[in-house]
């Protein structure tokens, strides 16, 4: 949530002039990819998968010393990015050694060590894809080479948030709708697959990565269509997890069509069409619902919490459409946006850090 709340803010002083991006260990732009999906996105990942895999495999899980660790080792990693230029570089690549490795191996660990009572058969395409992080972060650190790690990192964050909605939005809707969604396992692999696959379009052929791009775009909105929009869309908590999936899917059918045409005035709108479209919905509506799930309160979405939906939702339309339909006002598109996600984040964790520094309300230790 501080990650969320902090970070833009961060580039937006950068980018304005107000903080030197002489400290940075990285060109701006790239500093900028890289802690809104390895900073900001590492803590999500960490915090959902950490959680969630210990439930999947009924233990106990990672707690305590070793979870403080590697918060530690993740804010180190900020500081040494931030101000790298300040310090001599083995230490800056030192810091960097750290949070991923970790992280993915704690991950790892569990699902591996423990496979036999995995209730998802389907987190195979976890410990396929969390290992590519590792060299995503890698690219994503050399100047020269970092557009093929922000490939990657979308690619394997878009692998991330298929596999979650699949399983957390077919139970939202049974519990707050008394709906039930039909399953096609055969579409449901069909878009794992094609996602896993699209982490390496960085080296496919432009035409081939734009058919797969689009192929995994329509497969999206299939099931999207089959699994009661409308009925989900009546609901800000709930729709706003379709306008995600949504908003991954015109990621796509961005990416596809950029890939194809290489239209000049399309920019940053594929990557920010992911990070505002589908990262900015689907989060903030699932750190509602762990922080009050996870602290034994009642999963509702008071009117705050939905302030912060509605908060997003108008960051996504600021940043993404607005600069292309205005683009003589895209400085302040950009402010706006920043703003919008900052005060979305920051009202977040104003409300819910509290909860989770302190114990249970149920009195369970976990």
């Amino acid at each position: 949530m501080l990650a969320g709340a902090l970070l833009p803010l961060a580039w937006m002083l950068f980018y304005g002039g107000a903080w030197p991006a002489a400290t940075l260990a990285l060109p701006p732009t790239h500093w900028h990819a890289h802690e809104m999906f390895l900073g900001f996105g590492g803590a999500v990942l960490g915090g959902f998968l950490l959680t969630a895999s210990k439930n999947w495999v009924s233990i106990r899980g990672f707690h305590g010393p070793v979870l403080m660790a590697l918060a530690l080792a993740w804010l180190v990693e900020r500081l040494a990015l931030a101000f790298g230029a300040l310090a001599p570089p083995p230490l800056v690549i030192l810091a960097n050694l750290v949070f991923w490795p970790a992280l993915v191996a704690l991950i790892l660990w569990t699902l591996i060590r423990h496979r036999a009572t995995d209730s998802y058969p389907d987190n195979v395409y976890f410990i396929l894809a969390l290992p590519l992080f590792l060299p995503a972060k890698a690219l994503m650190l050399m100047p020269e080479a970092a557009p093929l790690g922000w490939s990657m990192a979308i690619a394997l964050f878009r692998l991330v948030f298929l596999v979650m909605l699949e399983r957390t939005l077919a139970q939202f809707m049974k519990n707050a709708l008394q709906v039930t969604i039909p399953r096609w396992p055969a579409l449901d692999h069909a878009i794992k697959m094609l996602a896993l696959i699209l982490v390496f379009a960085a080296w496919m052929p432009k035409p081939v990565a734009a058919l797969l791009a689009l192929g995994l775009a329509l497969l999206v909105l299939l099931r999207t269509g089959i699994w009661s929009p409308h009925r989900a869309l009546r609901r800000l908590d709930i729709g706003i997890m379709i306008l995600g999936k949504l908003g991954l899917a015109g990621q796509l059918l961005v990416e596809s069509y950029a890939a194809l045409a290489q239209p000049n005035w399309l920019g940053a709108v594929p990557a920010h069409a992911f990070t505002f479209g589908a990262i900015g919905l689907i989060v903030p509506a699932m750190l509602v619902r762990i922080a009050k799930g996870h602290t034994g309160r009642t999963v509702t979405f008071e009117p705050a919490d939905k302030l912060v939906l509605w908060l997003m939702i108008a960051a996504f339309v600021i940043r993404v459409p607005m600069p292309v339909l205005l683009p003589d006002l895209y400085r302040h598109w950009l402010h706006l946006a920043a703003l919008a996600w900052t005060l979305g984040f920051g009202l977040l964790a104003w409300r819910y850090l509290p909860f989770l520094v302190a114990p249970r309300v149920d009195g369970k230790e976990h």
